[in-house]
């Protein structure tokens, strides 16, 4: 599993395991990394755990977020490097992210097969009588809009996360089922057009 280790002393902590999604890093008690020390901006930072390892995102920081010494707004990580929030000191000890595949033994039911609305839309798995708004790419969990985790940080757009494995999800597109038109309402529509047409506008 992807680790920091915290080289500052007087935190508490020597080492923090990175979970899938976004790991907040701030002094901020809600923080997912909370560093509690006055050089550390209550949300400084972002370390966003996914397949492809650990990326790192400064949230505007008042002291400044440093990778191997130098000053960073954004960048992917790799394990040794030197990473500094304000005045405190971590190494990055490891990227990997260990994804859990499910395993079915012999004899166990396999998972039921979505649900599929009248109008087309794949069901939520918790909440069967309503759509599906969010996919995850990473592990294909299809859930709504009371399933999804949001975190909201000030002044920022909100994250949307897999409510099972924290990796950021994709919206899905609603489908809108074309209604079929009735023979008066097409009919209707032709004896407009025809009125409507420029043969017929100067007549009266």
């Amino acid at each position: 599993m992807a680790r920091l280790l915290i080289q500052t002393a007087g935190l508490g902590k020597s080492a923090v395991e990175l979970r899938m999604g976004i790991n907040r890093i701030g002094r901020d008690r809600e923080c997912e990394i909370h560093l509690p020390h006055a050089s550390v901006s209550w949300f400084h930072a972002e370390l966003a755990l996914t397949s492809d390892g650990v990326h790192l995102t400064d949230c505007h920081s008042t002291n400044g977020t440093f990778l191997d010494g130098q000053p960073c707004a954004a960048a992917w990580l790799v394990p040794g490097q030197q990473l500094r929030f304000g005045s405190i000191e971590t190494l990055v000890e490891s990227t990997d992210a260990v994804i859990a595949i499910p395993q079915f033994e012999r004899g166990e039911p396999a998972p039921a097969a979505p649900v599929i609305l009248e109008n087309g839309q794949t069901a939520c798995r918790r909440h069967t009588e309503t759509a599906s708004t969010f996919c995850c790419p990473q592990c294909k969990e299809l859930m709504c809009n009371r399933c999804v985790r949001v975190i909201r940080l000030k002044g920022r757009s909100p994250h949307y996360l897999c409510c099972l494995c924290s990796h950021p999800v994709e919206r899905i597109e609603a489908l809108v089922p074309k209604t079929k038109k009735s023979f008066f309402a097409t009919l209707q529509e032709t004896v407009l057009l025809k009125f409507k047409h420029p043969r017929n506008a100067g007549k009266k």
